[in-house]
C-alpha cells in the first residue's frame, strides 16, 4: 500500500513536492517541541542558526521529495541531477583500488547513490528499517540499476570489503550513528558524537581512496547539483583521530550549504564515557 502511494506521488512535479515540503517542514516545526528544540540546538552549536528558517523548509523538502527520488522513472530522476566534478571520482576509480564514497545527510543524499550507480556499479551500506512495512519500499528504492545494497551487519561489511578488493565502489553515510561497539567518540561541531570507524578501516585495509559527495537542492524544485570533492585530510593515528578527520571533512561539506543538512537528526545519541573511564 505504501509502495503504491509513493509510486503515485512520484509522478507529481518536483517543484510542487518541494513547495508542499516547505509548508510541511514548518508544520512539523510548529507542532513538535522536541523536533524544534533539537533542530535549534544543533544549528546553534554549529554556528548556523542564521540559517534556521531555510533549514526548516529544507527539512520538509527532504521528506516530500522521497517519492520522486525513490519511485520516479530513473531517467526522470537522473535528469534532475546536474553532475559537477565527476573527474574527481573518475580519477579515484582509475587507480583500480576501489573507491569509498562518503555522503553525509546533506541535501538530497538519497539521489547520490543513483547518480554514481548510473556511471559505475555501486554497493551501498544500508540499515534495514525497524518497521517491516517499509522494507519493500526501500528495497525497490535503493536497489535500482547497478546500485546494490549491503546490510549494516558483519556479512554486509564483508561484501563491502570484497567489493573494494575487486576494484569496485562502495557508499557510506559517515555521519550515521553506528551500533554499539562499532564506533568511537569524536568531535562533531563542538560536541562529542559517536562516530563510525568503518570508513577508515575499509580504506586502510583495501588501500581505496575516499571521495566526498553531496547533492545540493536547487531553488524552486529545479533539481539537484551533485558535487564530488576529494578527501584531503590525513587519515592516520588512532581510531578517534581518524574519525575526527572524517567528521572535519563532513563539517566542511555542510558549510557549503548549511540550511540543507539534516539538523533534526539525533546525531548525539548516548553519552560519551567520563574522562579516565573505559570506553
Amino acid at each position: 500500500m505504501l509502495l503504491r502511494l509513493f509510486q503515485i506521488l512520484s509522478w507529481l512535479p518536483l517543484p510542487m513536492m518541494h513547495a508542499l515540503g516547505s509548508v510541511s517542514g514548518w508544520i512539523v516545526y510548529a507542532c513538535s517541541p522536541a523536533y524544534r528544540r533539537r533542530m535549534n540546538t544543533h544549528l546553534q552549536r554549529a554556528g548556523f542558526y542564521n540559517e534556521h528558517r531555510r533549514a526548516i523548509a529544507e527539512a520538509g523538502k527532504s521528506l516530500l521529495e522521497l517519492p520522486f527520488v525513490w519511485c520516479g522513472d530513473p531517467s526522470r530522476v537522473l535528469g534532475s541531477a546536474q553532475v559537477h566534478d565527476w573527474d574527481i571520482a573518475q580519477q579515484a576509480i582509475d587507480q583500480g583500488k576501489g573507491v569509498v564514497f562518503l555522503t553525509p545527510h546533506l541535501g538530497c543524499f538519497e539521489i547520490i547513490a543513483q547518480v554514481i550507480a548510473s556511471r559505475v556499479p555501486l554497493t551501498a551500506l544500508y540499515r534495514p528499517p525497524r518497521m517491516a512495512v517499509l522494507q519493500p519500499l526501500l528495497a525497490q528504492a535503493r536497489g535500482r540499476g547497478d546500485l546494490r545494497l549491503a546490510p549494516a551487519t558483519l556479512s554486509g561489511v564483508r561484501v563491502l570489503l570484497r567489493t573494494l578488493r575487486e576494484g569496485g565502489c562502495i557508499g557510506l553515510l559517515p555521519d550515521q550513528v553506528p551500533g554499539a561497539g562499532e564506533g568511537v567518540w569524536a568531535d562533531f561541531f563542538g560536541q562529542l558524537a559517536y562516530t563510525m570507524t568503518l570508513p577508515a578501516k575499509l580504506a586502510h585495509v583495501s588501500g581505496a581512496p575516499l571521495v566526498l559527495s553531496y547533492a545540493e537542492r536547487l531553488p524552486r524544485g529545479a533539481g539537484y547539483a551533485v558535487h564530488f570533492v576529494p578527501f584531503e585530510r590525513e587519515l592516520s593515528g588512532t581510531p578517534e583521530q581518524q574519525a575526527r578527520a572524517i567528521n572535519t571533512a563532513m563539517e566542511s561539506l555542510i558549510a557549503r550549504c548549511p540550511s540543507q543538512y539534516f539538523w533534526s537528526y539525533n546525531r548525539y545519541k548516548g553519552r560519551p564515557p567520563a574522562p579516565g573511564a573505559a570506553a
